[in-house]
């Protein structure tokens, strides 16, 4: 039995461990792929980060490219796959958890083929579990080729004709740029009130003037913090005005229905299309872990990555765990450090109650995870 197992070797993963590591604590990962980095490497083949060099460090490695840089996917994965080297970081891989359960004080995790037990458990699985493709996608006839943005690689995947893209956040809008600089006709399936800032301004990254006006470090708590946590997320980097007004876009507003022959759009309704690509987001998927409630968005219930439920289950990497940065690569470190010092100070009260017969104090509740 290990004292900690972290589930996911993603950069929150890798965060903890490291903390965890630099404190000597006996812990194990486990992750469902086959190496570090793969659900980067599975991603579009152009996909690069919005984020710069100086604003992509995990805690103990820096990323190892120039200030002002933009990683692509596999210098990010290589990146990963580096830091659990230098740091010896021990994982077992193809191992999807499929139940997580506390018994008599104990976390039984299971996946097909292993059982573990941990005193605690650190859950960095992220944020993208389950695809999200519109119900109408299975009204659509059968030789058009559907996709969804998880398993898009590039335009070479797409057979002979009019494509659509559906979905107007970065993804979408990204793929969408991608198909239409190959010169292929594209409809576009999403709202035309787009929200987009650049990735530099006045000679500065976009990230520079984030961390200098502290929009970084808002917490979702806060009444700014809660305004922009429930907002639509601006498209980075992507002149969407300009995409827009290309002569092989085409724009036909959200997507209504579809049968067999045509797709209907709140601008009309096309029966040309052969190649769709659903860029429609994911929802999680936290209900292999027994015993825990569920916010709105069906996250886990949790303060800053500590269970309400259950004493002993932490969560990281979460979009907006605590502030915009928590689910980015430069941004995790924030919140692994505040769970390894909750965690150190659980174990102090662990301590002192063992020392202390009298002492009928909750250590859960002693160190609230409020402070």
């Amino acid at each position: 039995m290990k004292q900690f197992i972290i589930i996911g070797a993603g950069q929150s993963g890798l965060a903890m461990a490291y903390n965890l590591a630099k404190n000597n604590q006996d812990y194990l990962v486990l992750d469902a792929n086959e190496q570090v980095g793969a659900p980067w490497l599975k991603r579009w083949d152009s996909l690069k980060l919005f984020t710069p060099t100086e604003f992509n460090h995990l805690p103990g490695m820096p990323f190892p490219f120039p200030k002002g840089y933009y990683p692509n996917k596999y210098e990010v994965a290589d990146y990963l796959k580096a830091y659990v080297e230098k740091f010896a970081i021990p994982i077992e891989f193809n191992q999807k958890i499929t139940s997580v359960n506390k018994v008599n004080g104990i976390f039984e995790i299971k996946s097909a083929t292993a059982s573990y037990q941990a005193k605690q458990v650190i859950i960095a699985t992220g944020p993208f579990h389950t695809p999200y493709t519109p119900p109408c996608h299975i009204d659509i006839a059968d030789e058009v080729n559907q996709i969804h943005s998880e398993n898009y690689k590039n335009p070479e995947q797409l057979q002979q004709g009019d494509c659509l893209v559906v979905g107007a956040g970065d993804s979408g809008v990204q793929i969408l740029s991608e198909i239409a600089d190959s010169g292929r006709k594209v409809y576009f399936s999403g709202s035309d009130k787009i929200a987009a800032i650049p990735q530099t301004f006045l000679g500065k990254t976009l990230w520079w003037w984030f961390s200098k006006i502290g929009f970084l470090t808002v917490n979702r708590y806060s009444r700014i913090g809660k305004w922009l946590s429930k907002g639509v997320q601006p498209v980075i980097g992507t002149d969407v005005k300009a995409l827009l007004a290309k002569d092989n876009v085409i724009h036909m507003g959200r997507t209504l229905s579809a049968d067999a022959n045509s797709i209907t759009f709140q601008k009309g309704s096309v029966n040309s299309i052969k190649n769709i690509v659903w860029a429609t987001g994911f929802k999680p998927n936290f209900f292999w872990i027994e015993g825990i409630s569920f916010d709105e968005m069906n996250y886990p219930t949790n303060y800053r990555g500590v269970s309400a439920d259950l004493d002993g289950l932490f969560f990281i990497g979460l979009p907006w765990l605590y502030t915009r940065g928590s689910a980015t690569l430069g941004g995790v470190w924030k919140d692994a450090h505040y769970l390894m010092e909750y965690i150190l100070r659980r174990q102090q009260s662990l301590k002192d109650t063992d020392n202390n017969s009298d002492c009928q104090q909750n250590p859960h509740l002693a160190y609230s995870s409020k402070s």
